[in-house]
Parts: structure tokens; C-alpha cells; sequence
């Protein structure tokens, strides 16, 4: 599903143009992303939670070199789904997959 695909679904359900739909998704998206930037995480009850993770310090090598590299420690956003979202998906694949 695209985000031109929500913006359609929300438009027909709500009975709102979609342009207007389509800047509300849009200032959703960005407040999302400036809280996150800004080092906050997001909390959707019902939904998941949009969460800064850290990742450590690690060592890889760069074969084409051959060579060792240290790649610093830094921190990336990720999603966790709420436990009835990820049992809902858990159902819905159980069935499809029979």
C-alpha cells in the first residue's frame, strides 16, 4: 500500500477531498519525523510506537580492500507494532498461508 493508496482509503471513508487528506498525512508524516529527529519517540496506542534504536559499535571489513573498519555507534528509527497489531497480522497469515 502506497501513501497515495491511504490517502484514497481515508478520502472515500471520511468523505473529505483528498487534497485535504492528503496534507493531513503529509503534516502526520512530518511531525513524526521532527519528534524523532528531535530525539523523541512516538506513541500511537492501539497502533505501535515509532522508537529511536541504538545500534553499537561493531567492526566490519571492506573485502574490496581488505581491510578492517570500526563503524561507530549510532542510533536509527525503527517501528513496534502494539501486541493486538502484531496478532492480527499473525491471524491473517495463518489463514492464508492453509
Amino acid at each position: 500500500m502506497t501513501k497515495a493508496d491511504i490517502v484514497n482509503e481515508i478520502s472515500n471513508k471520511t468523505g473529505f477531498d483528498k487534497n485535504s487528506v492528503q496534507t493531513i498525512v503529509e503534516v502526520f508524516m512530518t511531525s513524526v519525523k521532527n519528534s524523532m529527529v528531535g530525539g523523541d519517540n512516538v506513541y500511537l496506542r492501539g497502533f505501535g510506537s515509532f522508537i529511536i534504536k541504538e545500534r553499537a559499535e561493531k567492526t566490519a571489513r571492506n573485502i574490496s580492500k581488505n581491510e578492517t573498519i570500526t563503524i561507530p555507534a549510532h542510533n536509527i528509527p525503527a517501528f513496534k507494532p502494539c501486541k493486538t497489531f502484531v496478532n492480527a497480522v499473525k491471524k491473517s497469515t495463518k489463514k492464508s498461508k492453509k
